[in-house]
């Protein structure tokens, strides 16, 4: 008998060894396994035009693109030149489809197509704040996330295809929210599918000792809340909000009146970043600001990336834009 049990065993053992080596990305515990890289770069100090360009330009064989506006000539041109050699696919918001309208572009229906990424040949996938505009690129505080991740770009994939197909504001739940990038641990999330308030609550339900928050536009009462009771937990609470965009409906006043170390920014233009950092190691970005609007009428993605490296990065822009 203990000579089956431990030929089982090995045989178990063996196979399990043999899908990882395989290359195939491996479940443990709700998390996928996914072997790639993570840049991060922040605008405009960092070339983020440059660096987005040279993402496109490195596609081989598909480009998807889910942009809000695309205004930048360069990456207009580059999308044009790609689309003689390779499949190209865009999707944009209709308000701004003027800006780019070509046969392989398609609007979004109503409300608003909000969000930044483009998945290149099934394998990589760039997300964050910056929509390829003059603006965002070389005026207002925003950060770019390129990533190689076959299983992440997965998800995006299949976010887009439902774009495509005309589903906007509404589909199927992420495949793979929860990722392990070699040992980095990261969440996927779109909007409204996944409830993205309910997941940025949850992440910031875990802080035990700080949350630094930049935030563009930020109305959502519930993420508010959330703020103030990890404040009331002893959590150091800081922020900075795009000036413009405080009126009766944000939550600057609110946050400020409990005793919030919250301020306006001081970006002549706008400070455009959706990002919270929690207990310096885990960082909330995306397209997706804290608003009822983007958590229920637009399409937007988040990602939740829990590394110390990336979290510090993050923590220099904010300590930059906090002044």
């Amino acid at each position: 008998m203990k000579c089956k049990f431990y030929f089982g065993l090995l045989v178990l053992l063996v196979f399990s060894l043999s899908c990882t080596l395989s290359g195939k990305p491996t479940i443990i515990d709700s998390y996928i396994n996914d072997i790639g890289a993570l840049e991060v770069y922040f605008c405009p100090q960092e070339d983020c035009e440059g660096r987005l360009v040279g993402f496109i330009d490195s596609a081989q064989i598909s480009i998807h693109c889910a942009l809000f506006e695309i205004g930048l000539p360069s990456v207009q041109s580059k999308l044009l030149e790609k689309a003689e050699l390779i499949e190209v696919e865009i999707i944009t918001d209709e308000q701004y489809l003027k800006k780019f309208n070509h046969s392989f572009v398609k609007p979004d229906s109503w409300g608003l197509m909000h969000n930044k990424f483009c998945i290149i040949d099934g394998k990589k996938v760039s997300s964050g704040s910056m929509n390829p505009t003059i603006n965002d690129a070389h005026k207002n505080n925003n950060n770019l996330l390129l990533v190689k991740s076959p299983v992440l770009a997965g998800n995006y994939e299949r976010e887009f295809q439902e774009m495509w197909g005309g589903v906007f504001k509404k589909g199927e739940a992420v495949l793979h929210p929860k990722i392990i990038l070699n040992d980095m641990p990261m969440e996927n999330y779109f909007c409204p599918d996944d409830h993205c308030i309910n997941q940025v609550v949850e992440a910031i339900s875990q802080a035990k000792q700080s949350v630094y928050f930049m935030t563009f536009s930020f109305t959502s009462r519930e993420i508010a809340n959330a703020l103030l009771l990890a404040k009331e937990r002893g959590v150091i609470l800081k922020g900075v909000m795009e000036a413009s965009q405080i009126s009766q409906y944000s939550m600057y006043e609110l946050l400020k009146f409990q005793g919030t170390d919250v301020l306006k920014d001081k970006n002549k233009k706008n400070m455009h970043h959706k990002v919270f950092i929690i207990d310096n190691e885990t960082v909330v970005t995306g397209s997706f600001n804290p608003t009822e609007g983007g958590n229920k009428r637009n399409d937007e993605n988040v990602l939740i990336i829990n590394d110390k490296a990336v979290a510090e990065k993050f923590l220099d822009e904010f300590s930059a834009v906090y002044g």
